[in-house]
């Protein structure tokens, strides 16, 4: 993809999962892989709501500026999805506080295992309900390598779904263009909130 073709898709992308309550504040960040190899990433401390084509800059493969702007803090992470899976073409970080209170209601877990659900078809390769998928949970640091490190295994996992939950952080979903990104991390943060609403209506409903 070509860079102002990236950041206008980038743009739009913003302002509809902000529309969702998924990037508060200025949280989230979000790339995608240029034709060129360089990546398109948010700027830092953009309200995602409000976010222009201004709020978007290119980084080479080591986060390195190629145009004026400071890339997300978080941009080393898009790069280690880049360097760990060649067909990644866009990643997005979301932070809604259903994604980020399932990480810390599931204190100390390392993953939390979807079984079951329609929803989980949105996955790549996923084509029937009768199945499980598990979303790595790892813990949060300011050193995005403590971060890299603790989540590859999980990855490179035969079967791993294209997403990671950080504890008390939020959530990075990726895909092959921005369009399956989004679906990813949409199809996550239903399956997260559908598991919560059972889990209270099993509360309501004991005798």
């Amino acid at each position: 993809m070509a860079y102002q073709d990236a950041a206008q898709a980038l743009v739009e992308t913003g302002r509809r999962i902000d529309s969702r309550g998924w990037a508060p504040a200025t949280a989230g960040n979000y790339s995608v892989r240029l034709d060129d190899g360089s990546i398109a990433v948010t700027v830092s401390g953009w309200h995602k709501g409000r976010l222009t084509v201004d709020g978007i800059m290119r980084v080479d493969g080591q986060g390195r500026a190629l145009s004026p702007g400071k890339p997300s803090a978080e941009t080393a992470l898009h790069l280690a999805i880049y360097r760990m899976f060649p067909d990644a073409g866009a990643v997005l970080h979301g932070h809604s506080p259903e994604a980020v209170g399932l990480s810390r209601a599931a204190s100390g877990a390392s993953e939390w295992v979807f079984r079951g659900h329609e929803m989980l078809k949105a996955f790549p390769g996923t084509t029937t309900h009768d199945t499980e998928r598990s979303l790595p949970i790892v813990e949060n640091s300011q050193d995005m390598r403590e971060i890299e490190d603790a989540v590859r295994p999980a990855l490179l996992t035969p079967g791993a779904i294209p997403a990671y939950l950080i504890r008390s952080h939020g959530l990075y979903a990726w895909g092959q263009d921005l369009a399956e990104a989004e679906r990813v991390l949409e199809g996550t943060e239903w399956l997260i909130a559908a598991e919560r609403a059972e889990a209270g209506f099993r509360r309501a409903w004991q005798p």
